[in-house]
């Protein structure tokens, strides 16, 4: 997913250069909250992409946020579910 985050940022940032149709920041977000987001981290930076937008940062990382904490309660879902050793 964190590759597919990323060749989203690198196409969004590419049309935002040729005032080109951009990718919606909802379908960013979307990608990031599937767990995209160390992609879309790593496209952010190398790109310099959405750096400069608080709000749409703002999101991103609760975005972040949710998806690590989906992964915990998948976790211990499962660990709980196997009982004790």
């Amino acid at each position: 997913m964190s590759l597919v985050a990323y060749a989203v940022y690198a196409l969004d940032k590419s049309a935002a250069r040729r005032k080109r149709r951009r990718v919606p920041e909802r379908a960013l977000h979307l990608l990031a909250l599937l767990g995209g987001w160390p992609g879309a981290l790593l496209a952010q930076r190398q790109l310099r992409h959405k750096t400069s937008k608080p709000r749409f940062l703002m999101v991103f990382w609760l975005m972040v946020l949710l998806n690590i904490a989906g992964l915990i309660l998948l976790v211990a879902s499962r660990h709980g579910a196997q009982g004790p050793g």
